[in-house]
């Protein structure tokens, strides 16, 4: 069986956990997320104050580490939370919050505009920082990626809105 598999997931206190035929439902503080166990190979019990993930096929224990991984996540996310930061880098790259609708000033004839999804906070800590919060990490990453597809840092100057503490490799300047 997988090695991540084989680890008992431990609940952490004010984490509840309810096992189904096919299903996982965790709550906890900052949110409620479930999972759907689509495999019938896979099966997730609860033991005591922990949850293990058992598989009776072999070629199924690649999809009992998965599942572990996501049920890890999960636990993570409605007791401690997950966040991304991005940052504008420009010349009058600006962003703001008015109510659940971030306004980013990108250089274009137009304010983009963005309406956080549900589930998801967005901050702007100063104009060009922006901070984004949730309990499912496939979901935080995910807005946080489209947030950056507006305006994805260019490779000659740097400017766009990049992930905090990204690298951008930045190309030479044609030589004459």
């Amino acid at each position: 069986m997988s090695r991540v598999a084989k680890k008992p997931l431990p609940l952490p206190k004010g984490v509840e956990c309810q096992v189904s035929e096919g299903a996982v439902q965790v709550k906890g503080p900052k949110g409620a997320l479930s999972l759907s166990i689509t495999n019938p190979a896979v099966r997730v019990r609860l033991d005591g104050g922990a949850l293990r993930v058992e598989t009776t096929d072999e070629e199924a224990i690649a999809l009992a580490g998965t599942y572990r991984a996501i049920l890890g996540n999960m636990v993570k996310g409605v007791s401690s939370g997950f966040e991304k930061k991005l940052e504008l880098v420009g010349v009058g790259y600006r962003a703001s919050m008015q109510g659940k609708t971030l306004s980013l000033t990108l250089g274009f004839s137009h304010p983009v505009t963005f309406v956080a999804p549900e589930g998801i906070t967005i901050e702007t800590p100063s104009q060009t920082e922006i901070v984004i919060r949730g309990a499912d990490r496939q979901r935080v990453g995910e807005v946080a990626a489209k947030i950056r597809a507006f305006r994805p840092p260019e490779p000659y100057k740097g400017k766009g809105v990049r992930y905090a503490g990204e690298k951008i490799v930045l190309k030479q300047a044609k030589k004459t």
